[in-house]
């Protein structure tokens, strides 16, 4: 995606395709692609919903409720920014594909600074606190910022111990929703000294659907990302996987084996994840990487315009092809006896149509049911 500012009305008309429903960041990307502009993709909506088989066709937010959002971002004292703008975070521009908006409260120019994630359990240990708040301090010491989710526990002492050297907070609800509400007065100490930023809309109150989005955000804006305590099953790990699916370093603290807390952090050890037990090894490991490399699958070079010829018996095959398991578009493609990009063409209407849901690293899944 060509890096561009926007008009007024051509943020509006980002901010209305990517706030319509089943319209995500990889159907949000092969829309731009195919139609050129916002604003093209959104007159094109009626058909493709058409098209695609929609009793309903797509309505996407008008356009004076999406001024209404800019409006109160502005007067909270943040901003909107585009995956096209030129101050976009760079790194999370790279992730296959980025969010199409981010909200962003505070310090923009943090995300021109190398950063690295800390996160870990909630109910972190004295000891686990600790690690986070030296490793934070001194990795802020030395020129990264430090990128977490404003949690109780692992995450609060990580942006605490780098308010000073820079942090930014990923938020699951809007920019001014402060969770949990214990955290108002570190929220504060960010919003004045680091950045705070949200995918979700301003005013939103974030759901436990909204997490594993902050999640992938949190580590598309780091180079790696550092769990210090994790459970067998916590959104750390969830964060790690991301992590590994974008390209980035996954380094992991070590824990007794007595500790429910370090069970996943040594799991993820044994699975590859890189041993760290001071900030130094961190760097170590960061400085060997180089020169950054993601290895994210390339995104499918989508169709320009839109084909109506797709025969039906190939939209049913592809149809076939999903599963409940996330599989990547190659397969899918190769299974349905389809090339790439038709394959992402007819992804897009099975999208549209609430059959299908996109993934961020060219993966794609059976939906689950539309609620009535």
């Amino acid at each position: 995606m060509a890096t561009r500012a926007l008009s007024d009305r051509e943020r509006v008309d980002w901010l209305r395709l990517s706030r319509t429903p089943r319209i995500g960041p990889v159907t949000f990307a092969q829309l731009v692609a195919r139609f050129g502009t916002a604003t093209n993709a959104l007159d094109a909506l009626p058909d493709l919903s058409a098209k695609a088989g929609r009793k309903q066709p797509l309505v996407a937010p008008s356009r004076s409720q999406m001024e209404d959002e800019i409006a109160a971002t502005a007067n909270y004292g943040a901003a909107i920014l585009a995956s096209c703008e030129p101050d976009y975070p760079a790194l999370l521009a790279q992730v296959n594909p980025p969010p199409p908006v981010l909200t962003v409260l505070g310090r923009k120019d943090l995300f021109e600074q190398p950063a690295l994630a800390i996160v870990g359990a909630r109910n972190a240990s004295a000891a686990g606190r600790k690690i986070a708040r030296d490793m934070a301090a001194e990795l802020g010491k030395a020129g990264y910022v430090i990128v977490s989710g404003l949690a109780r526990g692992v995450d609060g002492e990580a942006h605490a111990a780098s308010v000073e050297t820079g942090t930014v907070a990923v938020l699951g609800g809007g920019v001014d929703h402060i969770y949990p509400p214990q955290h108002d007065r570190l929220y504060a100490a960010l919003a004045a000294d680091g950045a705070i930023i949200s995918e979700s809309p301003f005013g939103h109150r974030a759901t436990a659907k909204d997490f594993p989005r902050r999640n992938r955000l949190i580590t598309g804006l780091a180079l790696g990302t550092i769990v210090v305590e994790a459970a067998e099953r916590s959104g750390s790990l969830i964060s790690a996987r991301t992590a590994n699916e974008q390209g980035r370093e996954v380094m992991a603290v070590p824990g007794s084996p007595l500790d429910p807390r370090a069970a996943g952090t040594n799991r993820l050890i044994q699975q590859g994840a890189a041993l760290v037990q001071t900030s130094q090894d961190a760097l170590e490991i960061i400085d060997g990487l180089g020169q950054m490399q993601l290895n994210m699958p390339p995104m499918p070079d989508f169709q320009t315009e839109p084909d109506d010829d797709v025969p039906p018996e190939q939209i049913d095959r592809v149809r076939d092809a999903l599963s409940f398991s996330p599989t990547p578009l190659d397969e899918i493609a190769r299974a349905a006896e389809v090339g790439p990009a038709r394959c992402a063409a007819i992804l897009m209407e099975l999208e549209l149509l609430g059959e299908a849901t996109t993934l961020a690293g060219g993966l794609a899944v059976l939906a689950l049911p539309e609620e009535a």
